[in-house]
């Protein structure tokens, strides 16, 4: 069946599993909440009476600004049903870039915890409030669903009505707001549900903050479509991530290279290898011995994956049946042509280094649009073919893709470009090693410096000049970084990417 809206999928859903867990939540304290599908789209009816009570129309935007949990899921599939639009910001995010988001999505209620009230204070917006504690007044989300009937007349909705703003994180500018149709949604449930093999025995786990497209796009909405249940933490913890999937009987899960390295620095407990987890996909590469290690400790299935909040779904991926290298972000996926591009715009010969170019239908298999942004939309979406930024290259031998670098993060020295990654992985073949991060700086002379920051593994020692030797012997002259630096951890985001641009402050 073809459906027109997220609310209908979920409706369909409920009349094939009514008394199907759905929705398996654990807090930090360790309490879990279960609700069966009927129930959960019972709440989420009632919250939309709710919304529509506060006065919330058809495409009006409702800020999120909550951790992961049932308060999240709630929300958002009672904005969607409403045709509301969704936008959920990350609870790390200071007033100030609050303040930004508020403003520059139009958003006309806030949907919070007490804690993060001062944030608000001066905006002038009404406050929903999520979890009630002692001494704490305001309108309370659940007392209100509580007391609420599920709404029962819902606007008519199309494929095509807004029903997300997520929000990319800047660097050398302010984030600018990714629009999602409800078409999007549905479009990512079937072909992920689809690439991933999910079935209704399945249950994701998803640990990774829900404000970002990934627990969103490859866990949640696929899981709808399939039919399967969801479990949700309401954060990553490297200590407990396999124990938590033992316990909510987790079958698939979600992650990036950074929390896989978090998770084997870990003192590994052997009893974990006994674990429900068939599938973890994951971004970012890991090393060798990375890889090998996680599969040998937790004997689960692990695919890289490539994909963005503006691809919506994975244009690039490993097939859950058949890897050939690990190390590639795998082939062409749910559906979508990709084409690697110089700077030109031409396509580049096989073997060559381009720009990961993702041909889609704005709206239905790619982003809409940048929202109120039609300079970066027309720049980064440009005959239906969607601008990544990203550089990769594909073999020859195999068709596989392997990602090269962001376009931001290639290097000029001396008039030669050098990817960051390319140095990274050498870096991190050496047996000392745990993480590197390569950036560069402006040099009057050669153009850029090339500074490589380094994580040591526990109890190893290593001299910068011990590992510029190490470079020199694999990697062209101007390649070798000209300064090594020994750090303790890296600036991050809240999914673990590291933060070039802080640590380029470093130097």
């Amino acid at each position: 069946m073809e459906y027109t809206s997220v609310f209908q999928m979920l409706a369909a859903r409920c009349k094939e599993f009514p008394d199907k867990e759905f929705l398996v939540v654990e807090d930090k304290s360790g309490a879990i909440e279960s609700l069966t599908y009927r129930q959960f789209q019972e709440q989420v009816g009632k919250l939309a009476q709710v919304l529509s009570g506060s006065g919330i129309r058809k495409g009006d935007k409702v800020l999120l600004h909550l951790p992961n949990g049932s308060a999240f899921m709630k929300s958002w599939f009672a904005i969607l049903s409403i045709g509301a639009v969704m936008v959920p910001t990350n609870i790390l995010s200071p007033e100030e870039e609050m303040k930004y988001l508020v403003s520059h999505s139009e958003s006309r209620l806030i949907i919070t915890e007490k804690d993060y009230e001062p944030k608000f204070s001066s905006f002038g917006l009404p406050l929903l409030f999520s979890r009630l504690s002692e001494g704490q007044h305001g309108k309370w989300l659940e007392a209100e669903i509580d007391q609420a009937v599920p709404l029962m007349d819902l606007p008519h909705l199309n494929p095509q009505d807004e029903a997300a703003i997520l929000y990319t994180s800047g660097t050398t500018s302010k984030p600018k707001g990714v629009v999602l149709t409800q078409q999007n949604y549905l479009h990512t449930g079937k072909q992920m549900a689809e690439t991933l093999g999910y079935s209704s025995e399945d249950r994701v786990l998803i640990v990774l903050p829900m404000f970002h497209g990934n627990g969103q796009y490859y866990m949640a909405m696929p899981a709808l479509y399939a039919g399967a249940s969801i479990a949700i933490t309401e954060s990553f913890s490297a200590t407990n991530y396999v124990k938590q999937a033992k316990r909510l009987k987790a079958t698939v899960g979600s992650l990036f290279s950074a929390p896989i390295k978090m998770i084997l620095k870990k003192e590994y407990d052997r009893e974990d290898e006994d674990n429900p987890l068939r599938l973890i996909i994951y971004a970012q590469a890991l090393t060798e011995q990375q890889y090998d290690e996680f599969r040998a400790r937790y004997r689960v299935q692990l695919r890289q994956l490539y994909g963005m909040t503006e691809t919506v779904a994975i244009p690039l991926m490993n097939p859950v049946g058949d890897l050939q290298d690990h190390t590639s972000i795998g082939k062409e996926a749910c559906g979508y042509s990709v084409l690697l591009r110089d700077e030109q715009g031409h396509e580049v010969a096989v073997g060559e280094k381009g720009e990961i170019t993702v041909y889609g239908e704005p709206g239905v298999t790619i982003m809409k649009e940048y929202f109120k942004n039609p300079s970066a939309t027309a720049e980064t979406i440009r005959d239906n073919w969607l601008y990544t930024g990203d550089m990769a290259k594909a073999e020859p031998a195999n068709g596989l893709f392997y990602f090269v670098d962001r376009k931001k993060d290639m290097m000029k020295r001396s008039g030669e470009n050098i990817a960051a990654g390319e140095v990274e992985a050498v870096i991190n073949e050496h047996e000392a090693i745990f993480e590197s991060a390569v950036i560069s700086v402006p040099d009057p002379v050669y153009e850029e410096s090339i500074h490589a920051f380094v994580i040591l593994k526990e109890n190893r020692k290593l001299t910068p000049e011990e590992l510029l030797e190490w470079c020199r012997e694999r990697l062209a002259t101007f390649k070798v970084p000209q300064e090594i630096h020994f750090t303790e951890d890296f600036p991050r985001t809240s999914v673990g990417k590291i933060q070039k641009q802080q640590m380029k402050k470093w130097i």
